[in-house]
């Protein structure tokens, strides 16, 4: 589905991204880890076409996206969801969903129906301002959003930083219940999240990825993960 190759990204002369090579399957949940400042978050954001590689091809579903704006690769299938939590904090829940709505041409009671799914918790918040919202619930929100349409690859930039640990099971619910259903690139620091859900896992450090994992024994040995961070 995804075939990243050769990716190398700079920031004005400082180069943040060296030789990147990944693959991502239909249904597979993969994660990438490491420590602040790797890489990370660039990758997926230029994945998502927010930032343009100096050299190296991105290809999702045998076409090249490269250069291609960031809005058509979300119409494309592409959702990236930031890490800031940042919703319409003056909208209401139901009124962000129409947001997302609108460009793909869903009906808001679909688009309430899917988020719904994942996290049944969200229809008694469907009136009030997403402002008002706990972060784990804006982080929940954004994820809703982002499956309005018909996405196939979601990148979840740290779905868990800064929450509690009773709302990180939220998260980890909602991200269990999408297992299987669409592609997901997750970066994630919270390494007992990552042994739970990953099918396979990128260490990253300094810009590189130095170990793919995909044996589930290695990935659920914490232990095992931290040695690489």
């Amino acid at each position: 589905m995804l075939s990243v190759a050769n990716i190398d990204v700079s920031y004005g002369h400082a180069k943040v991204l060296h030789n990147i090579e990944m693959q991502i399957s239909k249904g597979e949940m993969v994660f990438i880890t490491g420590r602040n400042g790797a890489g990370k978050t660039t990758l997926l954001k230029t994945i998502a076409g927010f930032m343009k590689p100096d050299s190296g091809t991105i290809e999702f579903e045998g076409k090249n996206i490269i250069g291609i704006p960031p809005e058509r690769v979300a119409l494309l299938g592409v959702r990236y969801v930031f890490q800031d939590k940042r919703v319409f904090s003056n909208l209401t829940v139901r009124e962000n969903l129409e947001v997302a709505a609108y460009p793909v041409k869903e009906k808001i009671t679909d688009a309430i129906e899917k988020v719904i799914s994942i996290y049944p918790k969200i229809e008694k918040f469907l009136n009030m301002r997403a402002g008002s919202l706990s972060g784990g619930q804006r982080q929940i929100l954004l994820i809703g959003r982002a499956l309005i349409g018909k996405p196939k690859l979601l990148l979840i930039d740290e779905p868990t930083e800064g929450l509690a640990a009773g709302t990180i099971n939220d998260i980890l619910n909602v991200l269990s219940k999408m297992k299987g259903t669409f592609s997901l690139l997750i970066v994630e620091q919270n390494l007992s999240v990552v042994g739970m859900l990953a099918d396979r896992v990128y260490m990253m450090k300094e810009g590189k990825i130095i170990k793919e994992m995909a044996d589930k024994k290695e990935i659920n040995n914490k232990e095992n993960l931290e040695k690489y961070l």
